[in-house]
């Protein structure tokens, strides 16, 4: 019970600060527009914070490695979060633009605590029987806050204005605050050091978060394809408001495109958490990001809006398997002394690939929205043999190097000349009666 009582509080915790987030996002876009009338003021905050997140999410997760108390800094983060979001929404009209945007750069850092930092404490919450259903859970997180976050933004701008949309997105994350992820008795985490760290082990420390993801074959691989799908992520996302505009009847109708991929990615972590029987996360990743890149290349032919809505589902139904498979990678394969690093760092790394994806995506939808889902789809394609294993060759045979031969022949088994015979022990002869022999079995000397 006590097991039960830790994961839901973690649950709630993770979904309350997950909404907060994504309600941030759109209601500084909001504010920004409103106090400022200008659209680059209210797209340089979100910049801003993005950039600042990318950048900054190394160094969280290895101070949360190192913290003997990773609720507390997790906890203090949120709380920094929510004070500067009301800062933002403060100065905005009231002070010179420079001043939020600073503000804005400084929660940045701060963000990659409710995604990597969050998940990388479910280690302490959940026993490692239990893992792979809580690693489900978790990731349904993601998608719930994906689908309430812009509801609830839209629903307080229009009933009572941007800043009080800015205002809920800070009281969810305050809230998150207090509810924190509490170590189960069913999996302890080792205690860290707790003491102060110098600057150069620090800096120490992330160069060794950074070389477990490149020399860790399985995640360095699940780490890139991560990222090449989230650039492709992001184009899809920057086209919604252009597909509501052609096929919709209104660009604020691209919304429900993503209403729609967040509902069927949350239906398909709700399946695949009842699952008794787990696939191998690697395939399920492989197969959810194909499935993507089909969804992606249908909507690209969709000429009316059911096929349009039938490729978000599809691309939902891929989504969210590939975010627990994901997640399911990171807690296998990353160092316990490094575990939150590398999901920081791989959420940094995300986000970067989203925001260049998204960025990408706007030239290219003006000369042709067809041509950039494609080029959506693409990625995601190319995301797909990223994350397939090395070592195969187009026949699929193993590339990888022969063991040494055995003297005296080839290896067994091993093709060669004919004149290099297989080293291969003869079947003993049996000896006449009466005589003796002072060679072996296999007649040597």
């Amino acid at each position: 019970m006590r097991d039960r009582y830790a994961l839901a509080w973690y649950a709630t915790g993770a979904a309350l600060a997950r909404t907060g987030d994504e309600m941030a996002g759109p209601a500084l876009l909001l504010a920004g527009l409103a106090a400022t009338g200008s659209s680059a003021t209210a797209s340089a905050l979100l910049a801003a914070s993005t950039a600042a997140a990318a950048v900054a999410g190394p160094v969280l997760g290895a101070l949360l490695d190192r913290s003997a108390r990773p609720e507390r800094l997790l906890a203090g983060a949120l709380a920094g979060y929510a004070t500067c979001l009301v800062a933002v929404l403060v100065c905005l009209g009231r002070a010179p633009a420079a001043v939020p945007l600073v503000i804005a750069a400084v929660s940045g850092p701060l963000a990659p605590a409710l995604s990597g930092g969050w998940t990388a404490q479910l280690p302490r919450v959940a026993a490692p029987a239990a893992l792979p259903r809580a690693t489900a859970l978790d990731a349904m997180t993601f998608h719930m806050a994906a689908l309430a976050g812009p509801a609830l933004v839209a629903g307080a701008a229009m009933s009572y204005g941007s800043g009080p949309a800015v205002l809920t997105a800070a009281a969810l994350l305050a809230l998150a605050a207090t509810a924190v992820p509490r170590p189960s008795a069913a999996a302890p985490a080792p205690p860290a050091s707790g003491t102060p760290t110098p600057p150069g082990r620090l800096a120490t420390d992330i160069g060794d978060g950074f070389r477990a993801l490149v020399r860790t074959p399985v995640l360095g691989r699940v780490t890139a394809a991560s990222v090449v799908s989230c650039a492709g992520q992001g184009v899809l996302v920057a086209c919604t408001p252009l597909l509501g505009q052609r096929y919709l009847g209104g660009a604020g109708y691209g919304a429900l495109l993503l209403a729609v991929l967040a509902a069927s990615a949350l239906a398909a972590n709700a399946l695949l958490a009842r699952l008794t029987g787990q696939p191998a996360p690697e395939s399920v990743f492989r197969a959810a990001t194909l499935l993507q890149g089909a969804a992606l290349l249908f909507a690209a032919a969709a000429g009316h809006p059911a096929p349009l809505v039938a490729a978000a589902v599809l691309a939902g139904l891929g989504e969210g398997p590939q975010l627990t498979a994901l997640f399911a990678v990171r807690h296998r394969e990353a160092p316990p002394r490094l575990r939150a690093q590398v999901f920081t760092t791989g959420a940094s790394l995300k986000t970067s690939g989203f925001a260049l994806g998204a960025a990408v995506a706007g030239p290219l939808a003006d000369a042709s929205l067809p041509g950039a889902l494609l080029t959506a789809g693409a990625v995601q394609l190319l995301a797909v043999a990223v994350s397939a294993p090395a070592g195969r060759s187009r026949t699929g045979r193993s590339t990888a190097p022969r063991p040494p031969r055995a003297p005296g022949g080839r290896t067994r088994g091993t093709p060669g000349p004919a004149d290099t015979p297989v080293h291969r022990p003869a079947p003993a002869r049996p000896r006449p009666p009466g005589r003796s022999s002072y060679r072996d079995a296999d007649g040597a000397p």
